[in-house]
């Protein structure tokens, strides 16, 4: 299966990541944020270069930088 950003999915698609790409320090905050591998995450909405992202219970909001690090 291709990976794909997560910023290039569809509003209200859920989708499961499966990698984060990025120095230790990053993927240490997106996985603080809930983006783990193996995880389900909801496009809520696309604005701009932002996306807002249903993480378990939290909405999270990623410019297009910190979205193109989430594969899924």
């Amino acid at each position: 299966m291709n990976m794909m950003p997560i910023n290039l999915c569809h509003e209200n698609e859920v989708v499961t990541v499966r990698k984060i790409k990025g120095k230790d320090l990053i993927r240490n905050h997106l996985n603080e944020l809930g983006f783990v591998e193996g995880s389900t995450v909801k496009v809520v909405s696309k604005s701009g270069n932002s996306v807002i992202l249903q993480v378990k219970e939290s909405r999270v909001a990623l410019d297009a930088t910190m979205a193109k690090r989430v594969l899924v």
